[in-house]
């Protein structure tokens, strides 16, 4: 166990700046030089493990030793504080943290955007995979409109409208055909005429059947 014939007057004078529950063992003493001693005491002060308690002696031969000054020291392996940072230097080392921080919110940012994307594109691809399926056509021309070829529509409604082009021309040729049926009816009718008198023709003169030549033979006869 060590010992130190200064420890009596050393710990006195640690109680002068400290109390005595802050103070432990006696760790021992180191020679300075030049009559100075370094009586040392390990620390029992929260939140110091590791600190050493130093008292300076002062020893001239003839003399009585006297106390030089009193110290907490860190011993080897003690708890330490960072070393000191400008506050420049602070600063330059915050900012660039955060346009660290920035930089990879901002790529983040990105793979979730392309991420999106590529989901909304397999989206719309088996959209269209439904549609193909729906309509039974892969491919549909420009301008087709839910799923209805607009050709295939022209085209129908081409032959549509050559049908009714060829109805009406029917439609025409019946009729001149009834028109010639009434020009035939006329003609018949014109024929009972002649049947009634019983003749075909009636020379210039006539009337209404009787022959003007007799007529005029008869009133010279009277």
């Amino acid at each position: 166990m060590p010992n130190s014939q200064y420890e009596k007057l050393a710990r006195g004078a640690l109680l002068e700046i400290t109390t005595d529950a802050a103070i432990g063992a006696l760790v021992g003493e180191q020679v300075e030089g030049d009559g100075i001693v370094s009586v040392l005491f390990a620390s029992a002060l929260p939140g110091y493990p590791g600190w050493n308690w130093t008292v300076s002696v002062a020893h001239v031969e003839g003399e009585e030793p006297t106390i030089l000054e009193a110290e907490l020291m860190p011993a080897e392996g003690a708890l330490l504080s960072p070393d000191w940072v400008p506050w420049s230097e602070r600063l330059a080392e915050y900012k660039a943290a955060q346009a660290a921080a920035e930089a990879a919110d901002a790529e983040n940012a990105t793979a979730d955007e392309a991420a999106d994307d590529d989901d909304d594109l397999e989206d719309d691809e088996d959209d269209d995979d439904e549609d193909d399926d729906a309509f039974g056509s892969a491919v549909l021309h420009g301008g087709d409109l839910d799923g209805v070829d607009i050709d295939a529509s022209d085209d129908e409604s081409d032959d549509d409208e050559d049908d009714d082009d060829i109805d009406d021309d029917d439609i025409d040729e019946d009729e001149d055909d009834d028109d010639d049926d009434d020009d035939l009816d006329g003609d018949s009718d014109d024929d009972e005429p002649d049947d009634d008198y019983d003749t075909g023709a009636f020379r210039g003169g006539d009337h209404e059947g009787v022959s003007v030549d007799d007529l005029d033979e008869s009133d010279e006869d009277d």
